[in-house]
């Protein structure tokens, strides 16, 4: 058996005395894990940082065999990322992520995610828009997608701007006013509407999306594997809106 396709670093763990075992998501594969015999050198030490992309090359005699993973480097952003503390926690975070689907289950349109979210870490709140819509887009991959299209007491689709939490159906602001208190904010940049990532979310619309979607997390996914959040995901948080307040503070 053999294979080869692109692959993101999730994860490295020590395979005997020079071995470790790859964890990556594959574009094509899923979620797979490999061998790299030498692993631990010094060459191959810089390339197996989570959060780069490789060229993988998989081979086992049976489909069934953990197999042997030979790696290329294709994009190196990890030595960029430990320059950042929301990048350091956010590859984590999304690692973790990434962990919870199933081995060797194909997930296109969320490995395009992981790949878009990671080349754009600069900006930390645009980094932490991606990673919340990653988390929304994990719920849908896992079979918990909230439904966001249109309102579920009106089936209006226009000014949806909050979420049952009971149903996780969207809710219009004309709908969800009595209710107010009782109803999540959904933020523009999770609505299906939006066509681009919001450029200008405030602080607050952050903290209502991971609100939102770390709810929804927790009830289906994560208590369910008597999982919690990780750390790296509250680290993230609280470091995208630390970087965002001193650059305020510097401009002004």
């Amino acid at each position: 058996m053999e294979w080869t396709d692109e692959g993101i670093v999730l994860g490295v763990r020590r395979h005997g005395e020079g071995s470790v075992i790859v964890e990556l998501l594959t574009r094509e594969r899923g979620r797979h894990l490999g061998l790299v015999r030498g692993g631990t050198s010094a060459r191959m030490r810089p390339v197996l940082q989570p959060g780069n992309t490789v060229r993988a090359v998989w081979r086992a005699r049976l489909d069934e065999h953990l197999g042997m993973y030979a790696l290329e480097a294709l994009q190196l952003r990890a030595a960029h990322m430990l320059t950042s503390s929301h990048a350091v926690y956010g590859v984590t975070h999304l690692a973790s992520l990434a962990r919870l689907l199933p081995e060797r289950d194909p997930h296109a349109s969320l490995y395009e995610m992981l790949e878009t979210a990671l080349n754009d870490f600069d900006d930390a709140g645009g980094a932490a828009v991606h990673v919340a819509r990653f988390e929304l887009a994990m719920l849908a991959e896992l079979g918990f997608g909230l439904d966001l299209s249109a309102c579920a007491a009106t089936g209006a689709t226009e000014d949806l701007i909050y979420v049952s939490p009971k149903s996780g159906n969207a809710v219009s602001r004309t709908a969800g006013e009595p209710w107010r208190d009782r109803l999540l904010r959904l933020p523009l940049f999770l609505r299906e509407d939006a066509q681009s990532i919001d450029p200008h979310p405030t602080d607050d619309d952050l903290r209502d999306g991971f609100a939102l979607t770390g709810m929804f997390l927790m009830r289906h996914v994560l208590e369910p594997r008597g999982l919690m959040h990780s750390d790296a995901r509250a680290g993230f948080i609280a470091s995208v809106l630390r970087k965002r307040a001193s650059l305020v503070a510097s401009a002004s």
